[in-house]
């Protein structure tokens, strides 16, 4: 454990993925509290680099980095930069790339970042501190760009009845808090059925925190960066919270390792229909099925519950082109 009050998810189960060797080089592209990176040094005498988008995470974790003597390098950026963040370093190769997706603990604790509507805050969400806030986007999208974005990102059922409460509140005043926006929400919903442990807030909340983020966009791009980065034998291991990641995270892994269903047998290859050749897979799955958190672990770490590990093994070809920037 890195800090006290954060606990990684699925930690020994994504160990076992990147099975740590001594000298190996490793990416911890979403370092947050440093609970992965924490793991893997301490597993084998390897070097990790540790990549957030958040400046507060960074400045957090130079004790950490003291620890290991030159094992642990923090740098700043977005994980879909892997590649070339390891490159300006003169390390072209990894041997394994790891990602635990969406928000981290520490963010969501800080009422001041406004992830999070257990404690009020300001209507903010960036991880890096700049761009458009949630807050812009509540206050200044249209009554129908609102309702898709909630039903697109968060899939809330009752998009269109949240989204006109909003534009019907903040005509009254700007919607500038975690707890004011909470609160018009729950009236709009109305009371939760029974046995629904899901704040009528949740889905929401986390439409608005993707969209600021671009967080799915990030992940296609990530997945496309550590399949240019992965030597052949390096691994990928993914931890997901939500359908919307684990979807594309499935969809990128089937795809890359040639899993794709095909309409007949009898029918070619889409790209050789197509007078193209076809492109070698770039993964094989490691496990046919994702990985869930154990009974033990859910049971003590409530955020575990969702959790999805996803794992694959980098083959010797060469990595798909329009992969940059997808």
């Amino acid at each position: 454990m890195a800090s006290a009050g954060h606990v990684p998810v699925m930690l020994r189960e994504v160990i076992e993925v990147l099975r740590p060797s001594r000298g190996a080089i490793l990416v911890d592209g979403t370092f947050g509290a440093g609970g992965y990176s924490v793991g893997l040094l301490e597993a084998a005498c390897c070097r990790v680099w540790g990549i957030d988008r958040d400046p507060d995470a960074l400045a957090e974790a130079q004790g950490i980095a003291r620890r290991y003597d030159g094992r642990l390098n923090l740098r700043a950026g977005r994980f879909g930069d892997m590649d070339s963040i390891l490159a300006a370093d003169g390390i072209e190769k990894a041997d394994g790339v790891t990602l635990d997706l969406g928000v981290s603990s520490m963010q969501l604790d800080r009422a001041d970042r406004g992830f999070s509507f257990q404690a009020d805050g300001p209507l903010d969400m960036r991880m890096e501190r700049s761009g458009p806030s949630a807050a812009d986007l509540v206050n200044g999208l249209e009554e129908g760009e609102l309702a898709d974005l909630l039903w697109r990102y968060g899939e809330e059922r009752r998009s269109r009845r949240i989204a006109r409460a909003i534009v019907a509140a903040r005509r009254e005043a700007p919607i500038e808090t975690t707890g004011a926006l909470a609160a018009i929400i729950r009236r709009a919903v109305g009371p939760s059925g029974r046995g629904d442990r899901i704040d009528p807030a949740t889905r929401s909340f986390q439409a608005l925190r993707i969209v600021v983020n671009d967080e799915l966009g990030e992940l296609r791009r990530g997945l496309a960066a550590a399949e240019r980065l992965l030597a052949p034998g390096g691994r990928l291991a993914v931890v997901a919270f939500h359908s919307l990641e684990d979807r594309i995270l499935k969809e990128f892994l089937r795809e890359r390792s040639g899993n794709l269903p095909r309409a007949s047998r009898h029918l070619p290859e889409p790209a050789a229909a197509e007078g193209g050749s076809a492109r070698l897979p770039t993964f094989s799955l490691v496990g046919r099925q994702p990985q869930r958190p154990s009974e033990e672990e859910a049971e003590r770490n409530p955020r575990a519950r969702s959790a999805r590990l996803r794992a694959a093994e980098r083959t010797s070809a060469p990595a798909w082109v329009e992969g940059r920037g997808a």
